[in-house]
């Protein structure tokens, strides 16, 4: 069975920073995409940023220039690096992954805060 653990959310001031992490296990085949989305009270889950099995990665307009995404194949594990945080950015953040056919998987969630 599929899983994905997260780790690194938590509390940080406006202007600083937090890494998020997600580890994949009990994948039979490969992951060709990860990456990661949010969800604020009373809005829409969003895409925050994705990275695919060639290295390509996509980013939402409101993170570009402060966030990165990065994936570690032989650990099947993605990384979000999160800088100059802004209260907007508070928010639950999940991660995905696309396992090949498979289909899409999500971890439970990790909630950042960004205080003013």
């Amino acid at each position: 069975q599929v899983q994905l653990v997260e780790s690194g959310g938590g509390l940080a001031q406006a202007g600083g920073s937090l890494r998020l992490s997600c580890a994949v296990s009990g994948s039979s085949f490969s992951i060709n995409a990860m990456g990661w989305y949010r969800q604020a009270p009373g809005k829409q889950r969003e895409l925050v940023a994705g990275i695919i099995s060639d290295g390509s990665t996509n980013y939402a307009d409101s993170v570009k220039g402060r966030f990165t995404i990065s994936r570690d194949k032989a650990k099947n594990t993605v990384y979000l690096e999160m800088r100059s945080l802004k209260p907007e950015d508070t928010a639950v953040y999940y991660c995905y992954c696309n396992v090949l056919r498979s289909g899409v998987y999500w971890g439970q969630g990790t909630q950042v805060t960004v205080s003013s």
